[in-house]
């Protein structure tokens, strides 16, 4: 009967490794056909912007990660490393400060701000959204992540002109 079963299998081109192989080629998609996807071979990370939703500015609608390891970054705050504010009133110069920080902190996970799935922007003034685009193109220019841009009424520390959270997954 077991030598039955194995004839069956191979007779219908589903050994256990085959179904295995095919349900992960399935999955893993790594060159999706589908409109508005961006994904690099043997990557863990799909990004799309599909038809049926508006062109973002300067992010992915979507972003798929599987099989890889997830990094949260705390929000980063446009402090130097000692925790003195960088440029007080300056938002410019405390986005570039944020995001320095997003980078030292990505670093130090062994990721790069390619592998940013997902970013949030609090900024304390809507009015600041150009220059944040501004800057955030010096970082994200090419692999853009999911992203939401909220203004709040106030931060952890009186001084802060924003806040940028993300989350990075990398395949190692």
């Amino acid at each position: 009967m077991k030598h039955g079963l194995a004839i069956l299998f191979a007779l219908a081109g589903l050994t256990p490794g085959a179904v295995t192989a095919r349900a992960q080629q399935a999955a893993a998609r790594p060159n999706s056909p589908e409109k508005g996807t961006d994904t690099k071979p043997n990557s863990p990370i799909r990004r799309m912007n599909p038809p049926a939703l508006s062109k973002p500015n300067g992010y992915a609608q979507v972003v798929v990660a599987t099989g890889g390891r997830e990094i949260y970054l705390a929000g980063q705050t446009p402090v130097d490393k000692e925790g003195n504010v960088v440029s007080p009133g300056d938002f410019r110069g405390q986005a570039i400060q944020a995001f320095e920080n997003v980078k030292a902190a990505l670093a130090a996970a062994g990721v790069g701000f390619d592998q940013v799935v997902r970013i949030n922007y609090y900024v304390l003034d809507m009015a600041n959204a150009a220059v944040l685009r501004d800057v955030r193109l010096q970082y994200l220019a090419s692999a853009l992540p999911a992203s939401t841009l909220i203004e709040v009424k106030r931060l952890a520390r009186d001084g802060y002109m924003l806040e940028i959270e993300a989350t990075a997954v990398s395949a190692k």
